[in-house]
């Protein structure tokens, strides 16, 4: 038996109103926000010949004179010019109260593209922040005022939660005790990767050439020296 048909009347609301759910849900792709991929802690291209792995903490006073001294020059002229790839790994020692939480903020910063402008914050600014803890003041001041919002999103749930005098770094050992800090995965993962080295100090770092890692070094090192090094390495 033949279905009757629809008469333009029937099928009128009909179309309106997918037309309306089309409109509705085409308005949600748009305005709904993008998901937030994993920290990207790199400067360079990942085909460059060397790669340069550095273990830090943004509290150590070594890691500041290596990075203002030694790395800023080299990413300005061997990781400019494609021969260095250069890769940070959190690692937060227990003797610095706000190195962890500096290192949150780093994360959350890496997340929405902002980690090199961060990464000189911290440094730049680090006697002051380890002074009373104020990080958050110093971020604000390096990126513009959309990711700043968009970091302090990803910091709720990671406010620090020790009392004058505790080291928060010390308290790690279980990640449950970070209050639902989910940008805890990110240092722990990297801490994890620096316990294989291992890393016994900071800063250290790992140097591959033409996929060979040649073994961990550790405190600074100058500029002229490993240039050297490196021009040793790339005329093989």
């Amino acid at each position: 038996m033949a279905r009757p048909a629809q008469s333009s009347a029937d099928t009128a609301p009909a179309k309106s109103a997918a037309r309306k759910t089309s409109t509705v849900s085409s308005s949600k792709a748009v305005t709904a926000p993008l998901a937030l991929s994993a920290p990207v802690k790199s400067y360079g291209s990942s085909s460059a010949p060397i790669k340069m792995e550095v273990f830090t903490d943004y509290q150590c006073p070594s890691c500041r004179n290596l990075f203002e001294g030694t790395l800023r020059p080299m990413i300005a002229d061997y990781v400019a010019s494609g021969k260095v790839y250069l890769v940070h790994h959190d690692f937060p020692l227990p003797a610095h109260m706000y190195g962890y939480q500096a290192a949150r903020w780093l994360n959350a910063a890496a997340r929405v593209g902002q980690f090199q402008s961060v990464e000189a914050a911290l440094y730049d600014n680090q006697n002051s922040w380890e002074a009373d803890g104020n990080i958050e003041k110093f971020i604000a001041a390096a990126v513009p005022a959309a990711d700043f919002k968009r970091i302090q999103k990803q910091m709720v749930g990671c406010e620090y939660q020790g009392p004058a005098g505790t080291k928060p770094a010390s308290l790690r050992a279980d990640p449950q005790a970070t209050h639902g800090c989910t940008l805890d995965s990110y240092i722990e993962e990297d801490r994890a990767l620096g316990m294989k080295i291992p890393v016994q100090a900071t800063p250290t770092y790992v140097i591959t050439y033409k996929g060979q890692k040649l073994p961990a070094g550790s405190g600074n090192v100058s500029w002229p020296i490993l240039k050297q090094f490196f021009d040793s390495l790339l005329s093989q």
